[in-house]
């Protein structure tokens, strides 16, 4: 017998973007096969009718579904598809013990949770289902779309390749095999002394207060989710972070191994000064290299775009949203 968590779930609207009058919406749960009750908001188009395409939305990775992906999945509902965005488990009112854990497996589990929700709700069309991610939870969403053929569209907007980036550090940086076990050794020592304390150490969310020479990407990173812009009480990056060794088996499992067996359509966005393309770029060119499915794949750049600027538009409504709707209505026919 499957059984759900016994989650509590806050009824007020507590997103961080205004509440539309096009959609409907509900708080909803489903359970992924490690048994784990993942919370997440639907959003349906007033006076939809018949069976609707569906869009399940997720990340950034840290975040919750009250920031970037709630704002994702109901601009996308306004344009006539029914959608989620969910909370990852161990994170925001998603169910999960312990707290603040992430796992390529588990993650990638959650979004084919989603659309196992989403092939079984009596609105949708289990024929028509895609899914976004964002962020960290790009490289979860073309890792899924690689694994779950029931998938017919899949979005990675300003993307991270979570595996990559624990491995080799930012931009590479720290690629080579003396660095990843001098990362290996002081995780194993952090288990031990969360053991030996009784609890997991958080490895702390964006850094605050600012300091006057941080780089660029994070000061864009603090400008979202250290401000009235973007921050929520639930979001691990406006708050403590992630545990120390919250992401300590990506270091040895690269996500994107499969990309390039994607049969369904694909969209990769990001912004030209997002410090984080090249994570686009090379998924893109990993994806399309040997394959016999590149007719619907597309790498789409923004000129001037940042990172967070993909989050919630930034000040230049960098997000195109049209360009979803077309991708989605094209794909999900």
């Amino acid at each position: 017998m499957i059984k759900k968590e016994e989650l509590k779930l806050t009824q007020d609207w507590d997103k961080t973007f205004p509440e539309s009058d096009k959609v409907d919406h509900s708080k909803v749960t489903f359970v992924n096969r490690y048994g784990i009750t993942l919370a997440a908001d639907m959003y349906v188009p007033k006076n939809a009718e018949g069976k609707l395409p569906a869009i399940a939305v997720s990340g950034p990775f840290g975040a919750v579904k009250e920031q970037c992906s709630g704002l994702y999945a109901q601009a996308m509902a306004e344009r006539g598809f029914l959608t989620i965005a969910f909370d990852p488990s161990f994170t925001g009112e998603s169910g999960g013990n312990v707290r603040y854990m992430a796992s390529p497996d588990i993650n990638t589990e959650d979004f084919m949770a989603a659309v196992d929700f989403l092939s079984l709700c009596d609105l949708v069309d289990p024929d028509r289902i895609g899914i976004i991610g964002i962020c960290g939870w790009g490289g979860m969403a073309i890792n899924t779309a690689a694994l779950d053929t029931r998938i017919k569209a899949t979005v990675a907007s300003t993307m991270y390749d979570m595996t990559r980036v624990n491995a080799n550090g930012y931009f590479d940086s720290e690629d080579s095999e003396e660095a990843r076990y001098e990362k290996r050794a002081a995780m194993c020592a952090q288990r031990l002394e969360d053991l030996r304390n009784g609890e997991y150490k958080l490895g702390g969310g964006v850094v605050d207060p600012l300091p006057e020479d941080a780089p660029y990407f994070v000061k864009d990173y603090y400008d979202y989710y250290k401000t009235d812009r973007g921050y929520h009480e639930r979001s691990l990056n406006s708050n403590g972070g992630w545990n120390v060794i919250g992401c300590e088996s990506f270091v040895n499992q690269p996500i994107l191994q499969y990309s390039n067996d994607i049969r369904s359509a694909v969209l990769i966005i990001h912004g030209d000064k997002a410090h984080s393309c090249y994570f686009g770029k090379d998924a893109y060119a990993n994806m399309v290299k040997d394959s016999k499915y590149t007719d619907n794949k597309e790498l789409f750049i923004i000129p001037g775009a940042s990172h967070t600027d993909l989050y919630d538009g930034g000040a230049k409504k960098a997000i195109p949203f049209d360009k979803l709707q077309e991708f989605f209505t094209e794909y999900l026919k």
